[in-house]
């Protein structure tokens, strides 16, 4: 099988020829369609997070069919339609697991990270963690509600029942998400790069009630705020922006280093909250809600073989929305 291949972190993808991956036990091997392409694979890529099982085939976004199963798997057959996401196994036995926050699980595997990805003609995955794709949902679509999507509704979830909204950062999570939000009849107030008029332009389409710099305050208070943007120093900003009792939430993975702020900032009961990862019941909950929306990402698509322009061009943000990768067997040429 072709595959785009991580030898070493800060090194471009290499295309290489694998050979098929066989499923083991309770697991599926998929005939992978599309694989989403997510800010995560860049800090892959790039050594913020530094422990990827390398060699690795990237990728944790990915819709495709099911074409063997392994041996005890009895949720999936051959030809039904899957897709994988970021968590992709957890021990059900510590004390996360049980208690229902497997997204904190202590011996818990990555899709793309500690497992193989989505980079390549055929994945295999465990199907306890696989989710079923409808037949009639766009494969381009589906894949990126696995990552951008689901981490988005958990962040949504935590602002509990915050009305008015600060989106900071509006790339593929948030333009997924404002959907969800207008869906549920909330105000989403946008906030991109300073002068990145063509994204908040974007982010008005979608329905913004407003869109302006990072590093500007809104013509509203706040009920809370939801950090897409892997830049510490919007904690501090969006602080600022919140009224009392409001949140802050943390989407992302990984971050730089947040600056001191005054306790100011913070007091009045105002917080500051993380997301990590996802449960298996926000995936259940998300991907039967958002075909009903229905949500509709604005993709970019490339080739298998174009995967570092992809992460190049999703580093310099020059699309808006989503990138998917569109997996065939027609084999991979170094670009």
């Amino acid at each position: 099988m072709q595959a785009m291949l991580l030898e070493e972190q800060g090194d471009p993808l290499q295309p290489t020829t694998l050979p098929k991956p066989s499923p083991g036990d309770q697991q599926v091997r998929i005939k992978v369609e599309v694989c989403g392409v997510c800010r995560t694979d860049l800090h892959i890529l790039d050594g913020d997070l530094n422990q990827p099982n390398l060699p690795l085939i990237p990728g944790h976004q990915i819709v495709g069919t099911v074409d063997k199963v392994g041996t005890n798997t009895s949720n999936f057959t051959v030809g039904d339609k899957v897709g994988v996401p970021w968590l992709g196994y957890t021990c059900q036995q510590c004390e996360f697991c049980s208690s229902g926050k497997e997204n904190l699980c202590n011996n818990a595997e990555f899709t793309g990270y500690t497992q193989n990805g989505g980079f390549a003609e055929y994945a295999v995955a465990d199907s306890r963690f696989c989710f079923p794709i409808p037949d009639h949902y766009p494969a381009t679509q589906a894949a990126p509600l696995l990552c951008a999507g689901l981490i988005g509704y958990r962040s949504l979830r935590k602002t509990d029942n915050a009305h008015t909204l600060g989106f900071y950062g509006f790339g593929s999570a948030a333009h997924i998400l404002i959907q969800v939000a207008s869906h549920q009849n909330k105000e989403v107030l946008a906030f991109t790069r300073p002068g990145d008029d063509e994204t908040q332009q974007f982010a008005r389409s979608l329905g913004a009630s407003w869109a302006g710099s990072s590093e500007t305050m809104p013509p509203k208070k706040l009920d809370a705020a939801i950090i897409f943007a892997p830049v510490g120093k919007l904690v501090p900003q969006a602080l600022k922006s919140i009224k009392k009792g409001g949140k802050v939430i943390c989407a992302g993975i990984h971050m730089s280093d947040i600056p001191s702020f005054p306790y100011g900032d913070l007091w009045e009961e105002r917080s500051i909250e993380s997301v990590a990862n996802l449960t298996r019941q926000d995936g259940i909950d998300f991907m039967q809600l958002a075909p009903k929306i229905p949500v509709r990402s604005h993709v970019t698509t490339y080739p298998l073989s174009d995967a570092n322009r992809a992460l190049n061009n999703l580093r310099n943000g020059d699309f808006d929305g989503s990138a998917v990768l569109e997996v065939s067997s027609e084999g991979i040429n170094d670009h």
